[in-house]
């Protein structure tokens, strides 16, 4: 979902993958990298985003966790 120039700028988005997960985790997962994006899209690369996106992660590894 993110290219390599996306990744080089901001690495922690190599974190929100999904593709590699089972289908039940992978459904979990994915709305988070829409979100992703979403923030890296819209919101000027800066370290409040940094953080956003930081906690973002957070968010999703603890979703995937309760999904197990």
């Amino acid at each position: 979902m993110f290219s390599d120039g996306e990744i080089g700028v901001d690495p922690i988005l190599k974190y929100f993958a999904f593709e590699h997960l089972p289908e039940k985790l992978r459904e979990v997962s994915r709305p988070f990298c829409v979100l992703a994006k979403e923030i890296v899209v819209n919101i000027e690369r800066s370290a409040e985003r940094t953080v956003a996106l930081r906690k973002l992660l957070e968010s999703k590894d603890a979703a995937v966790r309760a999904a197990l």
